[in-house]
């Protein structure tokens, strides 16, 4: 990981390039997990169609425990693997109606944001990213998720070692992204690999965090090591 002034650099680039990062409004935490849950391979065209049809179906979460897998799966079938969306969804929804008495996530708010990531851990399909955008988007913690946007942008910075996994991303990343820059670090990374740092062919002549790219960098003096390029 580069020194904290890196990332500071870094994020003020960003800040002037994209300005800044809209901010969600809270209150469905509930919400928050089934559309993570839905956005798991899938793009987010996809994912907000299944979560508006999934609302537009039930009138409360609690009825959507109550569904059958079918009910669920049709609702959700515009997502991908939606039988196995469904059958998670189901799967965390009925957990809290039997642990909580009501389909409910309002007692992660009493935890630590460590304890309330292992909580939802507990729950079958959902890892580290999953977990982490609940917590970000739906209660505020500055718990940093890793989607294959910002893996791939940070590797390219030199925040990460070439062959980091998701999983170690995440452990590192965590530990040095300030707390205050979370949020829209995370947003904007995520831009970033949509519009410039692409898997192949990127663009970097474009790219707002060029001059702080060591992938860049390096392309100056041997062009063949820019990530996608031949």
């Amino acid at each position: 990981m580069p020194p904290v002034e890196e990332i500071l650099a870094t994020a003020e680039l960003l800040r002037e390039a994209m300005g800044a990062a809209p901010r969600k409004a809270l209150g469905d935490p509930v919400g928050g997990l089934v559309l993570a849950i839905l956005s798991q391979n899938t793009n987010d065209r996809n994912r907000d169609l299944a979560f508006r049809r999934l609302r537009g179906r039930f009138r409360s979460w609690e009825e959507v425990a109550e569904a059958s897998p079918r009910e669920v799966e049709e609702a959700i079938s515009v997502a991908g693997l939606f039988k196995v969306k469904a059958s998670r969804i189901l799967s965390c929804l009925k957990s809290l109606k039997s642990h909580e008495g009501r389909v409910s996530l309002d007692h992660l708010r009493a935890l630590s944001m460590e304890q309330a990531q292992d909580e939802l851990l507990g729950f079958p399909g959902v890892g580290v990213k999953t977990a982490r955008c609940v917590l970000l988007f739906e209660f505020g913690l500055p718990a940093f998720p890793v989607d294959t946007h910002v893996l791939r942008v940070c590797k390219r910075l030199g925040w990460l070692p070439p062959g980091a996994s998701a999983d170690k991303a995440h452990e590192l990343l965590q530990g040095e992204i300030p707390p205050d820059l979370v949020y829209s670090l995370h947003l904007h990374l995520i831009q970033v690999g949509r519009l410039y740092c692409r898997p192949r062919s990127p663009r970097c002549e474009k790219c707002p965090v060029r001059p702080r790219c060591a992938a860049f960098k390096r392309a100056q003096i041997l062009p063949s090591e820019v990530p996608g390029e031949t």
